[in-house]
């Protein structure tokens, strides 16, 4: 890590508050960039996109935001707030591959009736499984 002040594992508390606060930014990227493009192709063509076209614009909109802010400072924009940073086990970027591995791992993690999340509960250093699987971890800072 480049700063100064060392890393310290993140609460259990402030990454889910991260969490939600990220689902609600979320809900206004989505409104632009899956809701909107998709009415405006209804209204004026007349078509109506087929679910299988909706959950892959979704997917694709999620690992573009997630892996952009993942990789360009380790942060997306609720983790900022809450001065949340995703680094690997030795406090490094992640890379590109690291950061995918964590999203693909992120689904069923939510998905399984959050058992990613509870993995937290029971795991040594309190973290979530797709973290402990793709050897990233969440400090505060």
């Amino acid at each position: 890590m480049t700063s100064l002040q060392p890393a310290v594992p993140a609460g259990l508390a402030r990454r889910l508050a991260s969490m939600g606060y990220d689902l609600l930014l979320l809900l206004g990227v989505l409104a632009l960039t899956l809701l909107l493009p998709h009415v405006l192709i209804g209204h004026f063509l007349h078509l109506l996109a087929t679910p299988f076209a909706l959950w892959t614009h979704l997917f694709l909109v999620l690992l573009v935001y997630f892996l952009w802010f993942w990789t360009h400072g380790g942060q997306t924009l609720a983790m900022r707030t809450w001065r949340l940073r995703v680094v690997t086990r030795a406090g490094n970027p992640l890379r590109p591959a690291q950061a995918l591995l964590r999203f693909l791992l992120c689904w069923p993690s939510l998905g399984i009736f959050g058992f990613g999340i509870l993995w937290a509960l029971v795991d040594p250093e309190r973290q979530f499984l797709q973290d402990r699987i793709a050897g990233t971890r969440i400090v505060f800072r």
